[in-house]
């Protein structure tokens, strides 16, 4: 399905999708101003860029690559909108708004600590609760869901792995290039490292919005699921617009703690993290994979740091922000189970 944007706006007459409307926006905005942070994290903490122009690049490719890869390839934006089934209860609409709400109070908690937990995560577990509340206990598309355990899997074992790899590869071809030459050449290289990171934070992540943004449209109009998705491109750009803007309020606090924090990083080491994870992301948005972002990025910055030795990574950090994304599934789940509960009790 598809629609136009003078049919979009004539149905936001429906105060039910005006709110969804606003709230996705708002969740996309979060995640923007939460998760884009860690794309620019590594560059930032070398000084390979100020944090003022990273932020900046960072808005810039994170509008191009929701508009860019959302043309070539729909897929992750197919597998979150078919995930769950909301049915065709006049409530579908209000459990979907509940799940939002959740989502935004789980992220602005998580910004409020500087813990980078998973925006792609919360997004999930908020969703997914909302659509069991709604149908007592139903409303999973396990054929869909499965791609999120792939996800979780395929982010940590191939950001970990790449990571460890790419470092080691660089340390091995430059190992008797004088120091001065590769610290220069790969302070450059990784702002263009950070800006492929924030091009696929939002060919991931932009997809993932802009799949619950069609559920949304279909709830509105009495359907229970997204049979064939086709995302206009007036939605493109506005959900590509709305990230970038999220990101240009920053998230100084995140990139403490993702590329300050965690490990401490040379010029090449920080390249390494970024390629990893980019070449992480980019495998998983052609094959439909819904992955973390901040998960992949965290994940090949400890393989960069096992590289040199298993010591030189900050754990305590790292249990953290392992915590953090263990607690997401369940917490955020629940909240949003709860929140829709309460949602369709007050209206």
């Amino acid at each position: 399905m598809t629609i136009s944007l003078n049919d979009f706006l004539q149905q936001l007459s429906n105060p039910a999708l005006f709110i969804t409307v606003v709230l996705i926006l708002g969740v996309i905005l979060v995640n923007g101003w939460t998760d884009a942070p860690n794309a620019i994290a590594t560059c930032v903490s070398t000084r390979a860029i100020s944090p003022r122009n990273a932020i900046i690049m960072a808005s810039v490719f994170n509008f191009l690559g929701v508009l860019i890869m959302t043309m070539v390839n729909k897929a992750v934006a197919e597998t979150i909108s078919k995930m769950v089934n909301f049915g065709e209860s006049k409530n579908a609409l209000v459990a979907l708004c509940a799940a939002l709400f959740a989502i935004v109070v789980w992220a602005t908690a998580a910004w409020a600590f500087g813990i980078p937990t998973s925006e792609s995560h919360a997004l999930i577990a908020g969703v997914t609760g909302a659509a069991i509340a709604l149908q007592g206990g139903k409303g999973i598309n396990g054929n869909e869901w499965i791609n999120v355990i792939y996800g979780l899997f395929m982010s940590t074992l191939l950001g970990f792995g790449l990571g460890f790899g790419v470092t080691k590869l660089i340390g091995f071809i430059f190992k008797n290039v004088d120091r001065r030459k590769t610290t220069k050449f790969f302070k450059n290289a990784q702002v263009a490292g950070g800006a492929a990171m924030a091009f696929m934070h939002g060919a991931q992540d932009g997809q993932k919005f802009m799949g619950i943004f069609m559920l949304g449209i279909v709830l509105s109009g009495g359907k229970g699921s997204v049979a064939q998705l086709e995302i206009p491109i007036w939605l493109m750009v506005l959900c590509s617009a709305v990230m970038a803007l999220g990101t240009s309020i920053g998230g100084y606090r995140i990139i403490k703690t993702v590329g300050m924090g965690m490990v401490k990083l040379d010029t090449y080491q920080g390249f390494s993290a970024d390629a990893a994870a980019a070449i992480s992301l980019l495998a998983a948005s052609l094959t439909g994979i819904p992955v973390s972002t901040t998960h992949t990025k965290t994940t090949a910055i400890m393989g960069v740091g096992a590289s040199k030795r298993i010591s030189s990574v900050n754990w305590s950090i790292v249990r953290e922000m392992v915590a953090a994304w263990i607690l997401t599934f369940p917490g955020c789940g629940l909240l949003g189970f709860l929140m829709a509960h309460l949602f369709m009790r007050l209206f």
